[in-house]
């Protein structure tokens, strides 16, 4: 049985680890190397980079992916979308979600992997279908997660309506590491059974799990994991890649990998990971095991968020408070995963009922929540909460995208002279005030690398 890998360095292990805050220069040498290691796929894209690349980095998100793309040809290159959210926090109309799809995967994607935070399958089927039509791989991403109201019986279902969709493969993505290796087991099995697609497993070290639990899904006839690099691996982020490689092959599974590529991957990223340690962007905390994970279910990215959080208003030292109230937090939220944007949202509000008092200041995400425009709660919203919050408004049970209006023609319009292409409208309508800032930057070094090339040339 044949065992593939998805490398995920590039996003999700250094999104859990340092926040996402590794810029194109710190590991564009090494992608001719990594598209020769024999990966399933090399996840780079999508996720919180888009939003980093923007805010921090001063990247374009956009040229950022056409340069991976460019470096690495033979490999199939992934990206993580939210379904109707896009790579933003908030429901986006067809069009926008729609142009979006075609531009990644004009750009470079060949792999979207499309999943929804509350597992509310009408938030994804618009992506899910131009993604096939882009000619792209639409992967089907099942928030995954324990409560009361998440069941075996409930995931199948979840895998069967993406299949239907059209989906070619089906994640199970446990971003905080709370699968056992039983668990995994079972939904593997049952997805195989039930559903008979590919089955690819997405998880954290963040609890101690991780190793059991991948072993426990290939021996269920998972066919894809998610790990990274060892220099980037372990806490918060995947397995490592070496090591699962390494054990799989000793356990008689044909593994596909270059075992001397991946040593020179690991080797590249090494001194980058020591760079993040010395400079104090990757704190000490996501890299130990927490059992109590398993009771709070945050996510790494999560995690390393609340911690800068906390450390920006001076309060770090309640961090165990904000943990304890999270998963009060979530259930009177009606148990949503704890996945990009819910864990945002329950995270925030979990600070603030701490710092501030229980629900003396509700965000306008968690308002929006209650009203019914992320989507269907998997479980019973808290009534006293949705009442203090929504008064006598009824909240919205339709597909929230279908009460918006068409977006894109109307932002490009209005950017006219700013926007220089259909990705930056997609920029702006993501992140607005953002990225006018990038833009504006943008202009201001383009001038300057203008003025000082006629200085050379007078010269």
């Amino acid at each position: 049985m044949k065992v593939q890998f998805t490398e995920t360095v590039l996003r999700d292990a250094n999104q859990s680890l340092i926040a996402t805050r590794l810029p194109i220069d710190k590991f564009e040498g090494i992608l001719g190397t990594m598209d020769q290691a024999g990966y399933y796929s090399v996840e780079c894209w999508g996720g919180a980079t888009f939003d980093s690349c923007l805010r921090f980095l001063g990247e374009d998100p956009w040229e950022r992916l056409r340069r991976i793309r460019k470096a690495m040809p033979n490999t199939k290159l992934q990206m993580l979308l939210r379904g109707q959210n896009l790579l933003g926090y908030k429901h986006y109309p067809d069009d926008v979600v729609r142009k979006f799809v075609e531009r990644s995967v004009a750009n470079g994607i060949n792999i979207i992997r499309i999943f929804d935070a509350l597992n509310d399958m009408r938030n994804i089927e618009v992506a899910v279908d131009e993604t096939i039509k882009r000619g792209a791989i639409a992967s089907g991403a099942i928030s995954y997660t324990t409560s009361p109201v998440h069941t075996l019986a409930n995931f199948v279902e979840v895998g069967k309506t993406m299949k239907k969709m059209g989906c070619e493969t089906i994640c199970i993505k446990d971003m905080a590491g709370v699968m056992g290796p039983k668990e995994a087991y079972d939904l593997v099995s049952a997805l195989k059974d039930s559903v008979g697609l590919p089955v690819i497993l997405h998880t954290h070290c963040t609890t101690g799990l991780a190793f059991m639990t991948c072993l426990k899904a290939v021996e269920a006839g998972v066919d894809v994991l998610d790990t990274a690099t060892s220099a980037f691996s372990g806490g918060t982020s995947q397995p490592a890649t070496e090591t699962l490689a390494y054990a799989l092959n000793q356990l008689g599974y044909e593994i596909p990998l270059d075992t001397a590529v991946l040593k020179k991957v690991n080797d590249f990223f090494k001194p980058v990971f020591a760079e993040f340690v010395k400079n104090g962007t990757l704190k000490t905390k996501v890299l130990a095991t927490d059992t109590d994970a398993l009771n709070y279910k945050v996510p790494g990215g999560m995690l390393s968020n609340l911690i800068s959080q906390l450390e920006m208003q001076n309060a770090l030292d309640r961090l165990d408070e904000v943990l304890l109230e999270t998963p009060k937090v979530r259930a009177d939220l009606g148990y949503p995963p704890l996945v990009t944007p819910m864990s945002q949202m329950v995270g925030v509000q979990a600070t603030s009922n701490v710092l501030n008092g229980r629900y003396v200041n509700v965000s306008k995400e968690v308002k929006a929540y209650l009203r019914g425009e992320y989507g269907k709660a998997p479980g019973k919203v808290n009534e006293e909460l949705k009442k203090q919050v929504l008064g006598d408004e009824e909240p919205i049970t339709c597909r929230f995208a279908d009460t918006l209006e068409p977006l894109f023609e109307k932002t490009k319009k209005e950017l006219a002279g700013v926007a220089k292409s259909d990705e930056d409208v997609l920029s702006y309508i993501a992140f607005p005030q953002v990225a006018e800032k990038f833009f504006a930057a943008r202009k201001e070094k383009e001038e300057k690398q203008v003025k000082y090339t006629i200085e050379k040339v007078e010269d």
